[in-house]
């Protein structure tokens, strides 16, 4: 996959490129590596807030467990981060931050530890987001 490729590039615009293109991809087995080596990208944390920004824009389980799965095991500087892009996906629409929780809820039983463990520090984090727009 070229977009693998181009997430192992040199440049961390590139990187961010391909965390933004492989997100649309998050479904295919072949894409979590590279998406959760970009989420947790040791060379720049632009790269990191890009990934999970785009990751999270799915709004479904799968971009969802991504974030999860590497918020279990980050760092403080790449939580910050990954925080920064939950807030700035979930923080508009209060159904939609609504129905992340709700994901995550159910992630929190996942048989994969660091999904459960990730999805605990998520829900977290979107129970304490108040949303701009409220479903009426």
């Amino acid at each position: 996959m070229a977009l693998g490729e181009l997430g192992r590039s040199h440049d961390y615009r590139d990187r961010a490129d391909a965390g933004h293109g492989l997100a649309g991809f998050a479904e295919m087995q072949e894409a979590l590596g590279p998406l959760l080596e970009l989420v947790l990208d040791p060379g720049d944390t632009f790269v990191t807030r890009v990934t999970a920004e785009a990751v999270l824009r799915r709004k479904d389980r799968i971009g969802l467990a991504v974030v999860a799965s590497a918020l279990a095991v980050a760092d403080s500087n790449h939580s910050d981060w990954i925080h920064t892009a939950i807030l700035d996906v979930f923080g508009i629409s209060s159904e939609d931050r609504d129905n992340a929780l709700q994901l995550c809820e159910e992630m929190l039983r996942d048989t994969d530890d660091r999904v459960s463990l990730g999805a605990r520090q998520l829900h977290g984090t979107l129970a304490e987001i108040d949303p701009v727009l409220r479903s009426v």
